[in-house]
């Protein structure tokens, strides 16, 4: 619903993307490791100062699942030898690591390179040996900007250790929105680092956050404007504390990620740029006093009339 429809030929969706936006967290990263090629051409196709943020490698940060995906292919996964080395296949290494670092050079030499997310699921718990291994896995990466997402209430409830593991690699503790059960995390919203900021929102869809039909079912959320105050008045009290600031919006049902992040920029006073389709502001009417329809015909799903220019929000 964002991208104009039907696409015209040659229609770029990253370009396009980038009209709107500074910043993207790629997902694609942690189903398989980055390729030289294509970040290559993810820098060569934005401008100057769009940041790519970067999800690690499932196999650093959920390595039972990399473990259960590699069973899954493997003939007679069960028998002990097969067991065996699927066991120590799915246990990261340096050669893992220097791949990772290869895929992702030429974002970092063009400095394109936002942060990379450890994103670890739900069932990765406070304990000595995780603290050693979320330790041992920052410093591989200590030369980027690594934002460490937790979500078990473990992290939370031993915070004074959490915290020295984060801060002695210069890690941003990523301050997130989700719905609340029993084991969630819970967190204050503050910058534990002065290098980097780094939020994300998920969406409150509760009843489907667990059992879905879909797993972007469990994103199908759209925040109102005034669930987003807090987090704009969040994000712009931190962004003063902070040298850099990502806040990443993952509610991307139908798109009400992009409405919502239109409108938490225009929260934050932040110019709201690019040309949006007719479908999409009919969507969510929220934002047809914010951004600026699409006045060319054949390039999106309908033409509109030219809109009063409206003033860059500074």
């Amino acid at each position: 619903m964002f991208y104009p429809k039907p696409r015209p030929k040659g229609f770029d969706e990253l370009r396009f993307y980038a009209e709107h936006f500074d910043t993207v967290e790629v997902n694609s990263t942690f189903y398989g490791q980055p390729r030289a090629e294509v970040t290559r051409g993810w820098a060569d196709r934005t401008p100057h100062g769009f940041e790519f943020s970067l999800k690690l490698y499932q196999k650093f940060t959920h390595p039972k699942m990399f473990e259960e995906r590699l069973r899954r292919s493997v003939p007679d996964a069960s028998e002990r030898e097969n067991h065996d080395l699927i066991e120590m296949l799915a246990r990261p290494n340096e050669p893992d690591l220097d791949e990772f670092r290869r895929g992702i050079d030429p974002l970092a030499s063009s400095g394109k390179l936002g942060a990379l997310l450890a994103q670890f699921p739900a069932s990765f718990k406070d304990s000595p040996a995780s603290r050693d291994y979320l330790g041992g896995l920052l410093r591989a990466f200590g030369e980027y900007r690594v934002a460490v997402e937790l979500r078990h209430k473990s992290w939370s409830d031993n915070i004074g250790e959490t915290l020295q593991v984060l801060n002695a690699f210069n890690a941003a503790w990523v301050q997130i929105d989700e719905p609340k059960f029993r084991f969630s995390i819970r967190q204050n919203y503050l910058p534990n680092v002065e290098g980097f900021y780094y939020m994300r929102l998920h969406g409150r869809n509760a009843k489907n956050w667990w059992k879905h039909d879909k797993s972007e079912d469990r994103y199908d959320y759209l925040y109102s404007a005034e669930e987003l105050t807090e987090f704009s008045e969040t994000a712009d009290a931190a962004r003063r504390l902070v040298k850099k600031l990502y806040l990443y919006m993952n509610n991307h049902f139908s798109a009400k990620s992009v409405a919502n992040a239109v409108m938490i920029k225009h929260q934050l006073d932040e110019p709201v740029e690019g040309e949006y389709p007719a479908a999409f502001v009919e969507r969510f009417p929220d934002i047809a006093d914010i951004v600026t329809p699409a006045r060319t015909s054949g390039l999106f799903d309908r033409p509109v009339p030219a809109a009063p220019a409206r003033r860059r929000l500074r």
